[in-house]
């Protein structure tokens, strides 16, 4: 395979990975539902083998299970998975915030950007979208929101960490974010994390993360 052939099968095999993620983040495949590849290639119109690549990088990324002789399928995550999830990310995004803070790592160019996140937040949460592609775009957002300050903290080993836990994370806060009674509650609570960065205060801002991300019908064991 020369090098065009092979450019251009990864292009394919990438935009599968896309499709199928956001086929997911919509609930238009639910947990638990089976991935076939002679049906998604057919729905693309395209050969099986940048399906098949696409389901392995998927596998990759957590969000696809395969059992053999069973076949593909999307990840299921209890409440128990959720929560783990959730303890996971507050303990090391709170150590992420104490560095931030420690460290005054964030300039008014990054506070900025994030109010823009958040605002673009509540724009889409107050739309009259679909109610999953609505969940879906302000999930997007909260993520870049959440992945800039990873970034800016500038801690390489606990972002290696937390970018493996990427999908499952997004996955979970889908999932969460469909119990949330008020979407655009949710998204001015990223005031606070904001707020409490600008003042340089660690305790708020701990508190503040963990408010964001524990919902009230949950009890997730807090960090100190």
């Amino acid at each position: 395979m020369d090098i065009k052939e092979r450019f251009s099968h990864s292009s394919l095999s990438n935009m599968v990975v896309q499709y199928l993620k956001e086929e997911i983040f919509l609930e238009n495949y639910k947990e638990g539902d089976r991935i076939l590849e002679a049906q998604i290639a057919e729905e693309l119109d395209i050969s099986r083998a940048p399906v098949r690549e696409a389901i392995k990088e998927l596998e990759n990324q957590g969000l696809v299970e395969t059992i053999p002789r069973k076949g593909s399928f999307v990840i299921q995550l209890s409440q128990k998975d959720i929560q783990e999830l959730f303890n996971i990310r507050i303990m090391l995004e709170n150590r992420l915030l104490e560095k931030i803070i420690n460290e005054d790592l964030l300039d008014e160019k990054d506070f900025d950007y994030l109010e823009g996140l958040v605002q673009d937040m509540i724009k889409t949460a107050e739309s009259t979208e679909d109610e999953n592609r609505k969940v879906l775009e302000v999930n997007k957002r909260d993520v870049a929101f959440h992945h800039h300050l990873w970034k800016k903290s500038e801690s390489k080993w606990t972002i290696k960490i937390l970018t493996g836990l990427y999908f499952q994370l997004q996955l979970a806060l889908l999932i969460d974010a469909k119990k949330e009674e008020n979407l655009v509650q949710s998204a001015k609570q990223h005031f606070n994390i904001i707020k409490s960065l600008k003042e340089k205060d660690c305790k708020k801002a701990k508190e503040s993360l963990r408010n964001h991300i524990i919902t009230l019908s949950q009890k997730v064991e807090s960090c100190s």
